[in-house]
């Protein structure tokens, strides 16, 4: 039998975390003396171990692709072709997942579906050709999502990106979206500064 404190040590968790699925019927003491103290079997530890190695072989890794529009199909292919290449070679198993919308568009499919699947323990690490696939602001915060669930993060290409026409449409769309929340005279402008930047967006 394994005190509270040595089984906690045993499965990586805290005793208050046991003293919660007890309560909550999650992981019932093999026995609870009249004083209160907890005591778990080692057929309980190994069901616990087993069961977590089950769960950590579910895991996967996914790839992700995304461009910017429809216009760019050809990229699109060109990465996830690349991506297939790449985690074949890391010998795991693996699901490539991808976008077609603004790296400033959270509401895409493809990224609330990995979304998803991390909060509910299913990935073991999300790869990508670079970090503005993913998102273009907020990606340290998806990071830090990720680690709160054990997932990686990992990034093929390092190496400094100037897609100036991609950025540029971000840019547009953010001014745009703002525009229609801001006073009257500050509407004019912000579709003035819109306007140029698509003529910009034009002649690259």
């Amino acid at each position: 039998m394994y005190s509270i404190g040595k089984f906690a040590k045993k499965i990586g968790v805290t005793q208050q975390t046991l003293r919660n699925w007890h309560k909550q019927g999650k992981l019932i003491p093999a026995n609870v003396t009249k004083s209160g103290y907890r005591y778990y079997s080692e057929t309980q530890l190994r069901e616990y171990l087993g069961k977590e190695k089950q769960h950590v072989e579910k895991k996967i890794t996914i790839g992700y692709c995304r461009v910017s529009s429809t216009k760019q199909k050809g990229e699109l292919k060109r990465q996830m072709e690349e991506m297939k290449q790449y985690l074949i070679a890391q010998g795991k198993p693996f699901q490539i997942i991808h976008d077609v919308g603004s790296g400033i568009d959270y509401n895409k499919k493809g990224l609330r579906q990995i979304l998803k699947r991390l909060t509910q323990g299913e990935v073991d690490k999300i790869v990508l050709m670079d970090r503005d696939r993913l998102a273009r602001f907020g990606f340290e915060l998806i990071e830090y999502l990720a680690s709160l669930y054990d997932c990686e993060i990992e990034i093929i290409d390092h190496t400094e990106k100037h897609e100036e026409k991609e950025l540029i449409e971000d840019f547009v769309k953010v001014i745009t979206k703002m525009g229609g929340k801001l006073p009257e005279k500050q509407a004019v402008q912000a579709k003035k500064l819109a306007k140029e930047l698509t003529g910009t967006l034009m002649n690259t």
